[in-house]
């Protein structure tokens, strides 16, 4: 978990993603409904994971849901973010194709570091004006959010040089197709929901051929109190 990593592009940042996830690989018993199910263990490899991160990444309906403002978890991971030579507060980024994050939601109410949104030419003028009241608006692409154009962008104007997406599916999905995920952090715990349709770490909106699978590296797998802490790296 070494904050010094760093993409193999110096145009690009070193993408992470982490997520806990049931034995049957669901990350939530349905899109529009979250419950946390990991354990306090879990929770701090996540601040952890932040406190070597310049920004964090997660898209508008993970926001929404889980209600989350992206913090730095508190004086513990302030310090470990300081003594890793970055800013106290990550920089934050909420990603929506069209805009569909509410202006009031909670972590527009929150100022202790810069929001930026990544949109594209779809988000209506009316939430676009709303939105440059409370974050910085970046649109890449027309129908479709251009990742890796946005990312050089990030790179280039923010400094960012490690990434920290913390999902949704279809978010993580869109990223690993890209080929702009160098690095897996994921908790199985010993759950299973279930359920057909039930979001997974990867929720593709297409099903794809073996041959197109993502394929990735086990680096090392930790297990504490029955959950496994596993950690991959981009082939």
């Amino acid at each position: 978990m070494s904050p010094k990593a760093t993409s193999k592009s110096s145009k690009l940042p070193f993408v992470i993603i982490n997520f806990a996830m049931t034995a049957d690989g669901k990350i939530a018993f349905s899109k529009d409904h979250f419950t946390p199910f990991g354990s306090e263990r879990d929770r701090t490899h996540m601040m952890e994971l932040r406190a070597t991160a310049d920004a964090l990444l997660s898209g508008a309906r993970t926001v929404h849901v889980t209600h989350t403002v992206l913090g730095n978890g508190g004086s513990k991971f302030r310090r470990q973010r300081l003594k890793n030579k970055l800013r106290e507060f990550p920089l934050r980024i909420i990603a929506s194709g069209a805009g569909s994050i509410d202006p009031n939601s909670e972590i527009f109410k929150e100022r202790f570091s810069p929001i930026i949104i990544l949109t594209t030419e779809r988000i209506p003028r009316k939430k676009l004006e709303a939105f440059r009241a409370v974050a910085e608006v970046a649109i890449f692409g027309k129908k479709e959010l251009d990742f890796p154009a946005a990312f050089r962008w990030l790179r280039k104007q923010w400094k960012v040089r490690r990434l920290l997406c913390e999902g949704g599916g279809e978010l993580h999905d869109a990223l690993i197709h890209a080929d702009l995920v160098n690095e897996l952090h994921l908790t199985i715990c010993p759950k299973i929901f279930g359920g057909r349709n039930a979001p997974t770490i990867a929720d593709s909106k297409k099903s794809f051929k073996l041959a197109d699978a993502k394929r990735f590296q086990l680096v090392s797998m930790k297990e504490n109190q029955g959950e496994l802490f596993a950690v991959f790296a981009s082939k």
